[in-house]
């Protein structure tokens, strides 16, 4: 199952963030990038893969918000499934704190 157009909304609510580009992904998909660092990476229309910090994917996991990841279940990345028109706002969502988190280990790095 899929949405119709869901990468192209999420590629759009993505690139609105301050210093997001996007990339093709080396296994198949578009990444969303801050310089070097991935902040997610979309599979067509069906899945976001999202990196967290692994305290956090265990709340997300456990609030059923996302899936483990489908190949690396036991790392802090999650899986996230567009099934339905409402999962889109919901991946945009989750990519979004990825971003956060990034951005705030982005400015300690400046900081120090």
């Amino acid at each position: 199952m899929s949405v119709k157009g869901a990468q192209d909304a999420i590629t759009k609510a993505a690139t609105s963030w301050g210093g997001v580009s996007v990339a093709p992904h080396r296994f198949g998909g578009v990444e969303y990038v801050i310089g070097k660092r991935e902040i997610g990476h979309i599979h067509g229309d069906h899945m976001v893969d999202i990196p967290f910090p692994k305290k956090v994917r265990d709340e997300i996991v456990a609030a059923g918000r996302a899936q483990p990841h489908h190949i690396l279940p036991e790392t802090g990345w999650v899986s996230f499934y567009l099934r339905q028109q409402e999962d889109v706002e919901k991946a945009i969502t989750l990519l979004h704190e990825s971003y956060q988190i990034a951005q705030k280990q982005k400015s300690k790095t400046i900081e120090v």
